[in-house]
């Protein structure tokens, strides 16, 4: 598991590229999911565990017979019972013994912290029935020691921070893709190129 010292979409982007690439051309799985600040009231643990379940079942030639029983149960409950957490952790164990998986996460800094504990639980649960099964983590730095705490210390961490080049590099690009190039003169857009590299921060 890797826990990147920053959040960055744009890391995680080229990595999930990277692993779907693999998965066409493997027998693997990758699931994925993108935390957003604004909506940590509907990214419960369930829900996490629950996309994650159905990205890595749908990329499924055929579904575990465990798996589709555990549907069939919850179908006998009155009304009907959406699977509970343990139920969602106890079938990503079953799919990801079948084969090697491969979890990334955004943003885990934007999780609800009681939500975060839950959630780092589960994948612990995962990794102790599927030590096959690897985790990629972007967030801010202060989320490392609780990661690595829930972890037990199976984590590898890759502090990432941004190039004043980079940054450069980015507005330059941006810059030229401007659709209406007459609405800025020069001095601007020098102006532009010397003030924010100055100020950019960890983000």
């Amino acid at each position: 598991m890797k826990v990147q010292g920053l959040t960055g979409c744009n890391v995680s982007s080229i990595v999930i590229d990277r692993l779907c690439d693999c998965a066409r051309e493997q027998s693997i799985a990758v699931a994925c999911f993108y935390f957003d600040f604004a909506a940590q009231k509907e990214q419960s643990p369930v829900s996490v565990m629950g996309a994650l379940l159905k990205q890595v079942v749908s990329g499924m030639v055929r579904v575990p017979e465990e798996i589709a029983q555990a549907y069939e149960d919850q179908k006998k409950v009155i009304g009907g019972r959406p699977p509970q957490l343990t139920d969602i952790v106890n079938m990503l164990q079953i799919t990801s013994s079948e084969k090697p998986t491969f979890i990334c996460i955004d943003a885990l800094d934007e999780c609800a912290p009681g939500n975060r504990i839950k959630l780092l639980d589960s994948l612990n649960e995962i990794l102790l029935k599927s030590p096959g099964t690897r985790i990629f983590v972007t967030g801010r730095p202060q989320i490392g020691p609780e990661v690595k705490r829930r972890l037990y210390g199976k984590v590898t961490s890759l502090p990432i921070s941004p190039m004043k080049g980079d940054v450069i590099g980015y507005l330059h690009s941006r810059l030229g893709e401007d659709t209406d190039p007459d609405a800025m003169d020069s001095i601007l857009e020098a102006d532009i190129l010397d003030k924010i590299p100055q100020h950019f921060s960890e983000m």
